[in-house]
């Protein structure tokens, strides 16, 4: 080919002369193109050039083939179809004047072009009119994509090749010297554009393709972009192009290929021609060139597949920035603005709008067997064309035959109804009686809403149940409602069946009326008719009255009872008619009968009782006289209760009601940290302990499956705390919920151990006669070397319970402080005035080590051992910490931190120290004489290696050692005892260290070593 066969110097002379003619052309041409690159074009490579195949494919009237091929930092796009023209030649390099809005072929109306020998024809679809094989996009505007990943694109094609070059161009336009033209060049620091001047380039596309888009990209940022944009191809790419029949994508990660479309989606086409009257109308406000094509096309695609991610933009009818909601793929020949990115606005929009729901709701209909319900648009839109989407199919979908009956038949959803609630065995009963019935599940209600489907309450139906009917006649009517009940819902619609109950009256509710049993007979549940209990007639009752609220009447279901816990709650309330004396008399008769139906019922703490001076007061403010509760209690805050009380009901029952002869505990289960229950919140703080228990500071979604909290707490005197821990650790429900730790279960599911709310409160709240918390003290068996760091606690706490004193705050080895408390230890330990020996330095430095609870900061002073032995304190940057033992040889390093694998990692976290092989590279100066391990050695340690390196003088990294391990495990050593301990080390046997010693030192007692060894 010549550099004339496309013309491709007479267009660059003709826009080089109107450069230099005027250097505004120039600048617009700059703008323009730097505009579509960087912008409506910087993300859409991978589309538009399969755009630019479908298109060839379509002017070459045969289905089309993309491949991208992405090597060694160059991506080529080959593609069959129609080769490159001059007319393309001359579309690439003119901005906005793409050659497919050239004449196109067209077949006669209802037809297409009839395919080539051994190849499908096309199918119509996006950007295809019917009879007519239109272009979606041909090497116009749309190829500067290109430029987001290189500055060097070639197009091959059978009929010859263009180039363009960001280099070449900025170079032709140095040739032609025009000072004001140069200007603008360096007012753009040398950005010019690159697809206005093209080149001929020279070679073949690939073998079974007839165009090749070759782009060597530009850096790695680039690549990173093209990988992205490949990896995000689907079918959505063949469904926007029907005139694609296959894509394959080869890149160093995988093979992939797109085909068979129809295989994995339900696909709906729908298109047309507007007539001369439509498009003076829809095209009024479009440009020229696109007046010029009046088609239109609507796809919708639902994937066959489950749970299959859809792309959440509008299609036109490649991706848009448009967000789109509906649980379906759009592609419609929407009209764009000139970003690309977006649908413009405009009586052709909206006539698409149209289509696009009419189409939907055709697709529905021929889906009816399916669940379409899913399909109907519910909820908020995702931006203004999705509301616009929206508004018009709820406009259609309701006179549009969609939905399934009961009995099999199709209906409009204006045409149907639905009994809410009602199950498949109930709707299969009401068909014959409702016409139009269809199933309802719950999560069909907002579709069915935004379809209008007539709606039937079963609390309508329930509501128009009355009349004179038996007991019996009832009894069967609930036996009828069966499963359906289970659905709590269901049985909220049936919160006003009527109910008989045992004194002739007809209510409407189940909930709360009590079912007789055997336990209690009639006569029993009558003592409490007076406050409002409802107990359902005998031959009425059923187990759905169970299952929609009735309560079978046993002691602990009488005292659930709303209406008593009422009378219990008002008791106090001099307002009140009732006798509070006899309210208290009924309740305590019932408990008195078995305490155990109150466990949990906290409310009754609130019944009113005498007290030993005939007043009215709450029973969670009353104490047995002379029991451990009245000895400790503030006497302002408890009184006695009155001893006829007492000897009348007995002291389990009034312990069940609150009445305290120890102190109290109050349990409560499924607790929600963010909103604690009634039984708990009149505790002391404890709010308080919710935020400082929850993980990460967080109450909301944290749970604690069963928590027993200690009450009144904040009653007891200051000098009873010694006998009152007695007491908690002597009682074992009080000690329970002391000791054990309470299971919270944050947002995440991940169970945490935290104290339990009295141990919480105590640790805050108990200060001894000095003023300072009982907490954080040496407990009286805490370890020696730590008991020195910390305040002793006070002798009576030798008597308590060792888990008491734990939980009390009291710390007997390090794992017990918290935050403050092992500040605390660093800071004293760090004070030069204390004398701390090697042995304990060394013991106190293990558990250190294992901490997982760190101080807010990091000590600026750390004690460190030093070689002789002695211990003494440095700043933090003249420590570091010894993780192996041939670093202790290395004095030059500063004071040492000693520890041994996870130990030595914490004490680095701990002090903000690092460890000795971060400061030092711990290299060999000289490599040494190869020599072979005994054999004794080997045979009383078989992991030893099996040579090892003998060095005069063994120094590492200019220092003096006696032996060291290099990186590669490679023993060296100066002397026997170090020859020793290098062998033990590289072995990882350092507990062998003494028997390999006696080996090289005594050679003449092998035998009795290897006897020895026979017992290890």
């Amino acid at each position: 080919m010549t550099d004339d066969a496309f013309g491709t110097t007479g267009i660059r002379e003709r826009v080089l002369a109107g450069w230099a003619a005027a250097p505004v052309r120039f600048r617009e041409d700059a703008n323009a193109e730097e505009e579509l690159a960087l912008g409506g074009y910087v993300d859409r490579l991978v589309v538009e050039l399969a755009q630019n195949a479908a298109d060839a494919a379509a002017r070459a009237g045969l289905p089309g083939r993309v491949l991208y091929e992405f090597r060694n930092n160059t991506l080529v796009v080959a593609n069959t179809g129609a080769p490159l023209d001059a007319d393309g030649v001359e579309s690439l390099a003119t901005l906005r004047a793409s050659a497919k809005l050239l004449p196109t072929r067209t077949a006669p109306a209802g037809e297409v072009f009839p395919p080539e020998p051994g190849r499908n024809p096309p199918q119509p679809g996006v950007g295809d009119a019917v009879g007519e094989v239109g272009a979606v996009g041909r090497f116009g505007v749309g190829f500067s994509a290109v430029l987001a990943v290189t500055d060097e694109p070639v197009v091959l094609s059978r009929t010859g090749g263009v180039r363009f070059s960001k280099a070449d161009t900025a170079a032709a336009i140095a040739e032609l010297g025009e000072a004001s033209l140069d200007t603008e060049v360096r007012r753009r620091d040398g950005q010019v554009p690159v697809l206005r001047l093209p080149f001929a380039a020279e070679g073949e596309p690939p073998a079974g393709y007839d165009t090749a888009v070759i782009l060597p990209l530009r850096d790695e940022a680039a690549a990173a972009l093209v990988r992205r944009l490949l990896a995000e191809a689907d079918d959505a790419l063949l469904l926007a192009l029907p005139g694609l029949e296959r894509i394959e994508i080869e890149t160093d990660d995988g093979h992939r290929i797109l085909e068979n479309v129809n295989a994995r989606w339900h696909i709906h086409r729908t298109g047309g021609t507007f007539d001369t009257a439509e498009r003076e109308t829809l095209l009024a406000d479009r440009p020229t060139e696109e007046r010029s094509r009046p088609a239109w096309s609507v796809v919708w695609a639902l994937p066959r597949a489950p749970h299959v991610d859809l792309p959440a933009v509008i299609h036109a009818p490649t991706p848009t920035d448009e967000p789109f909601a509906l649980p379906a793929l759009l592609l419609a020949t929407f009209p764009l603005d000139s970003t690309r990115r977006h649908v413009a606005r405009g009586p052709l929009t909206d006539r698409l709008v149209h289509e696009a729901a009419t189409a939907y709701a055709n697709l529905l209909q021929e889906r009816a067997a399916d669940d379409v319900l899913r399909l109907v648009p519910t909820g908020l839109a995702a931006g203004a064309l999705d509301r616009m989407l929206r508004e018009e199919i709820l406009a259609i979908l309701p006179r549009t035959p969609m939905l399934t009956a009961v009995d099999g038949a199709v209906l409009r959803p204006q045409d149907a109804v639905v009994v809410e609630g009602a199950d498949e065995a109930f709707n299969a009963v009401l068909a014959p009686l409702v016409p139009g019935l269809v199933h309802a599940r719950r999560e069909d209600r907002l579709a069915l809403d935004a379809l209008q489907v007539r709606r039937l309450e079963l609390a309508d139906v329930v509501d128009q149940l009355g009349g004179e009917e038996s007991p019996a006649w009832w009894r069967t009517l609930y036996t009828s409602l069966g499963t359906m009940t289970t659905d709590p819902l269901i049985r909220e619609a049936l919160g006003t069946l009527p109910v008989p109950l045992a004194d002739g009256r007809l209510v409407r509710g189940a909930r709360g009326l009590l079912l007789p049993g055997p336990e209690l007979p009639l006569d029993t549940l009558a003592a409490f008719g007076e406050y409002g209990v409802r107990v359902v007639h005998p031959d009425a009752v059923d187990p759905v009255l169970e299952r929609l609220g009735a309560i079978p009447a046993t002691p602990r279901s009488l005292l659930e009872d709303g209406a008593v816990r009422t009378a219990v709650e008002h008791s106090a309330d001099p307002d009140n008619s009732a006798d509070p004396d006899a309210i208290a008399h009924a309740v305590l008769s019932l408990v008195a009968a078995d305490p155990s139906q109150a466990d949990g019922l906290w409310w009754l703490s609130d019944l009113v009782l005498r007290d030993a001076d005939g007043d009215l007061v709450p029973a969670n403010a009353l104490v047995v006289e002379g029991s451990d509760a009245h000895a400790v209690l503030d006497a302002e805050e408890v009184a006695p209760i009155a001893r006829d009380v007492l000897d009348r009901y007995g002291l389990p029952a009034l312990e069940a009601v609150g009445v305290l002869a120890s102190l109290g505990v109050i349990a409560a289960s499924d607790v929600t940290l963010d909103r604690l229950p009634e039984a708990l919140q009149d505790l002391d703080g404890i709010e308080d302990w919710a935020y400082d228990v929850a993980p990460d500071g967080s109450r909301f979604g944290a749970t604690v499956g069963e928590l027993e909290a200690i009450r009144d707490l904040d009653w007891i005197t200051d000098g009873s705390w010694p006998k009152v821990l007695q007491l908690l650790g002597s009682d074992p429900g009080l000690r329970r919920a002391l000791v054990t730790q309470v299971r919270v279960v944050g947002p995440d599911d991940r169970p945490l151990g935290v104290p339990s709310y009295a141990a919480w409160w105590i640790r805050e709240h108990v200060l001894l006669d000095d003023g300072e918390p009982l907490a954080g003290r040496a407990d009286p068996d805490a370890e020696p070397v730590l008991a020195t760091f910390l305040d002793v606690a006070p002798a009576w706490t030798a008597g308590l319970d060792p888990e008491v004193r734990t939980a009390v705050g009291l710390v007997r080895d390090v794992g017990d402080l918290d935050a403050d408390g092992i500040a605390l230890v660093l800071d004293r330990l760090a004070d030069p005035a204390r004398e701390v020996d090697e042995a304990s330095i060394l013991r106190l430095w293990d558990r250190l080590g294992t901490l997982a609870l760190f101080p807010g900061d990091a000590p600026d002073q750390v004690r460190v051992l030093d070689p002789d032995g002695t211990t003494r304190v440095t700043d933090a940057d003249g420590a570091v910490v010894v993780d192996g033992p041939m670093w202790v040889q290395r004095e030059d390093l500063g004071g040492f931190v000693i520890g041994s694998g996870a130990a030595a990692d914490g004490l680095s976290d701990l002090f903000d120290v690092p460890l000795a092989q971060e400061v030092a590279e711990g290299n060999l100066d000289a490599g040494g004489t190869e020599a072979d391990v005994p054999a004794l050695v080997a045979e009383l340690v078989p992991e030893v290696p099996a040579t090892w390196w003998e060095h005069e003088e063994l120094t590492v990294d200019g220092v003096e050692v006696s032996w060291w391990v290099d990186a590669d495990g490679a023993p060296h050593a100066a002397t026997f005892d170090g020859l020793a301990k290098a062998l033990a080390w590289a072995a990882g046997r350092w507990d062998r260290r003494h028997v390999i010693r006696a080996v090289l030192n005594e050679p003449d007692r092998s035998v009795e070593l290897l006897v020895d060894a026979v017992y290890d």
